[in-house]
């Protein structure tokens, strides 16, 4: 039997860090959306008991290094079993990239794994093995227009977002996000009123939403990488409602209300980045 899920890429509209946990992790409180731009993962049993990965992907670590065999080991021990697994990763989203797709390729898997061995997980024992891989995956798991609070750990989902279009743009270049992290002084790092963007979202105000959004990370991130200052530039040059780094980057994502504004910062940045997409918003 093979088992499918989908495995949406996720975007950060609020970022901020609150700070730093005694545990040296950092408190933190974002919104994050489902966009459609979708990883596969396929998952079929072994009889030798072992887990086997592969990719379209050669950028992916098909080792314990990947956060989907880690979520595979983790059930695997957790549950007894004693069966192997093969995991087939068909990637769409960029790897390294800001977008959550390790995260939500791991969410899929356990989502997966819970049907296959009919292991009768509920969400929040899901969310127990999700957050010991990452602190995106308990969200991912769920996905839609949430508030994630914690280390990530706590999701309250929220109201679905006003149809919009997203335009996409990944660098050439990806970002380790605990190189980002390390570099965080909660002292003088930017905050993001978070409180003020979910009140937005629940009173379906787009243009309060656009001004209100956030990310702590950017400024990290540009000093490393000022390109993707630039990127946000020419994106609301375009005439883009609003543009943003997601995660720890280096992706940046404009919003716009028409699908004829997206398509003028879409061609707008063809001719700036290889790696351009235009979606929607996942409902």
């Amino acid at each position: 039997m093979k088992i499918f899920e989908k495995a949406p890429a996720k975007l950060n509209l609020g970022l901020d860090i609150k700070g730093r946990c005694d545990d040296g992790y950092h408190e933190l409180a974002m919104i994050m959306v489902s966009i459609d731009l979708n990883d596969y993962v396929t998952i079929s049993e072994l009889k030798e008991d072992c887990i086997v990965i592969d990719s379209d992907s050669s950028k992916m670590p098909l080792n314990n290094d990947n956060d989907v065999f880690k979520a595979a080991d983790i059930i695997k021990n957790q549950y007894g079993i004693n069966k192997g697994v093969h995991i087939r990763l068909e990637k769409s989203i960029p790897v390294c990239a800001g977008l959550g797709g390790g995260s939500t390729d791991a969410a899929a898997t356990i989502r997966a794994l819970n049907r296959l061995w009919n292991l009768q997980m509920d969400y929040d024992e899901m969310v127990a093995i999700g957050f010991k891989i990452g602190s995106d995956v308990p969200y991912c798991l769920g996905g839609g227009c949430s508030l994630v609070l914690g280390k990530g750990e706590i999701v309250k989902p929220l109201p679905t977002l006003r149809p919009c279009w997203i335009v996409l743009v990944k660098p050439d270049f990806g970002i380790s996000t605990k190189s980002i992290f390390r570099e965080i002084d909660c002292k003088s790092i930017s905050r993001v009123d978070i409180d003020l963007l979910k009140s937005a979202i629940l009173s379906s105000d787009y243009q309060l939403m656009v001004k209100s959004m956030g990310n702590s990370l950017e400024d990290i991130t540009i000093t490393k990488n000022p390109v993707i200052s630039t990127i946000k530039e020419r994106m609301l040059n375009s005439g883009a409602d609003v543009a943003l780094m997601t995660g720890s980057g280096p992706t940046v994502f404009s919003m716009c209300s028409t699908e004829k504004k997206a398509d003028r910062v879409f061609n707008s940045m063809k001719g700036f980045c290889k790696e351009v997409y235009k979606v929607r918003l996942l409902r």
